[in-house]
């Protein structure tokens, strides 16, 4: 599938503690395959990861999982996609820039925020230049941004962030802006 119908999606291989947060991952698989996209993620078939990635593949969406072999076990890879094992989580992250056309955050911990960390600043220095949007019930990101604005007001990070990291209400909205 051409890299322009994928879409990734960071988020938590934990379900977190409100059932607000599965409920936004399922809901947002469901509209990838109701766009006819490709889902790119981790492979993970617990928490927010493996809710997204059942959500599409009930939904007749093609759903790639991009896994470290290390975290094979971990994660424990979803076995009703494409799975593709790499070595590190620095070479996953690049083969989800490369075979997606933006990326889709929502909730999660450490590793969601190393991840989507990572390919901001790819975007900011030029090197995937898509567009990364957050969608958080109960008000996840907000802290984030927060911080995110601080650094851009005190002079360390483009303004142009701006217009990189956004937020979204729902998975369609997120979709919509990504121009898919």
């Amino acid at each position: 599938m051409p890299k322009q119908r994928s879409v990734c999606v960071f988020c938590g291989s934990r379900n977190g503690n409100s059932p607000e947060y599965m409920q936004i991952a399922s809901q947002f698989g469901e509209e990838v395959a109701a766009r006819q996209l490709r889902l790119v993620y981790g492979g993970g078939g617990i928490g927010l990861m493996g809710e997204t990635a059942r959500a599409a593949r009930k939904g007749g969406a093609e759903v790639l999982g991009i896994i470290p072999g290390f975290l094979s076990t971990d994660e424990v890879a979803f076995d009703d996609c494409k799975l593709e094992v790499v070595e590190t989580l620095h070479e996953r992250k690049a083969r989800m820039a490369v075979e997606s056309a933006g990326f889709v955050v929502l909730p999660g911990g450490i590793g969601t925020l190393e991840e989507v960390v990572e390919v901001l600043s790819w975007s900011n220095l030029g090197m995937f230049p898509m567009k990364t949007i957050f969608i958080g019930p109960n008000q996840y990101w907000d802290p984030f941004f927060a911080l995110l604005e601080h650094t851009v007001r005190e002079g360390f990070t483009s303004e142009d962030m701006r217009d990189i990291a956004l937020s979204a209400i729902t998975p369609a909205e997120a979709l919509d802006l990504l121009g898919l």
